[in-house]
């Protein structure tokens, strides 16, 4: 059985009253959007397979990192689907068949996956830094607005999306900086393995990110390439920044302590033995005293007789 998709799916926004997209995917774009799908579907059992291989207590990186190539398998799916788009009117009209036409088929859906993905990138990140949460918070946001006056200036059809690109490509900086200068500074403070392991996941994640810019340019902005050939551009540097990053961060975490990183993380199987409920005094035997010799003999939370009286909380 074929891609049905498009046929099920129509590049026909029915919320626009029945808006048809000029420029849209074609059966050979979807295709693709499938095989990303598949390779974000796999990817996310397989990092989820290797979490248990470590304690629950030195897996919030795969937990962290299984939930970027999730929300991005979901994401890839609806794209696939021909869904998660709306038609905008282009600022550039070309002549050529493959963007030629007056809207263009713009995928919100990806931004979304953005919006979620990104920030969990940059946590994968910064945590390996051991960076201070100040940083690491200014920097999410940062990314936050790169995503959406990204979004903005893909759906506004004036010259006015270019400030948004703009402001966009500040925030990509201030995050660019945050990465490259101060986190890596942090990175080499606390040792070779983090260090190597940020140096090889940073410089893959920044060097991949100036890239987003100049697709959404190419796309988004200039409706200078096909919907086909952008699904194409994004599915690569997804792949390369989502999966192929997050296995290279795993690999380096086999030999990194998370409480180096300041991660001390609890299990309840790591509670000491003999304590009560949190926030409860806990007793054993009787709670009576009496005196010889005016020293106090009575046992209060397994204390012995005649040692000082010891309470556990």
């Amino acid at each position: 059985m074929g891609n049905d998709a498009l046929n099920v799916n129509p590049s026909i926004a029915a919320v626009f009253g029945g808006v048809v997209a000029d420029i849209s995917i074609t059966e050979h774009g979807s295709d693709w959007l499938w095989a990303v799908t598949a390779i974000m579907t796999l990817s996310t059992l397989i990092i989820l397979g290797m979490s248990f291989r470590v304690p629950r207590t030195a897996r919030v990186f795969h937990y962290i990192t299984a939930s970027i190539t999730l929300v991005a398998a979901i994401a890839y799916f609806t794209m696939a689907s021909n869904l998660g788009w709306v038609p905008v009117n282009v600022e550039f009209v070309r002549s050529r068949d493959v963007v030629s036409g007056y809207t263009r088929e713009i995928f919100y859906a990806r931004y979304i996956d953005w919006f979620i993905t990104t920030p969990l990138l940059l946590l994968d990140l910064l945590l390996t830094a051991g960076l201070p949460w100040p940083t690491i918070l200014f920097t999410i946001l940062l990314d936050e607005v790169m995503i959406v006056t990204g979004l903005i200036g893909a759906l506004t059809s004036t010259s006015y999306k270019w400030g948004y690109f703009v402001f966009g490509c500040i925030a990509f900086l201030g995050v660019a900086w945050n990465v490259m200068f101060v986190a890596r500074q942090h990175a080499f403070a606390l040792g070779s393995d983090i260090h190597r392991t940020f140096i090889s996941c940073g410089v893959l994640t920044t060097f991949l990110w100036f890239l987003y810019p100049i697709a959404w340019g190419l796309c988004e902005g200039g409706n200078v390439i096909s919907p086909d050939s952008e699904a194409i551009f994004y599915g690569i540097l997804d792949i390369l920044a989502k999966p192929v990053f997050g296995f290279l961060l795993l690999a380096g975490h086999r030999n990194i302590d998370p409480a180096i990183l300041g991660l001390a993380i609890r299990d309840v199987a790591d509670r000491p033995t003999g304590t009560g409920v949190r926030g409860e005094k806990t007793h054993h035997g009787g709670v009576g005293t009496t005196h010889h010799g005016g020293v106090a003999t009575g046992t209060t939370a397994g204390t012995t007789t005649g040692a000082p009286v010891t309470q556990t909380v």
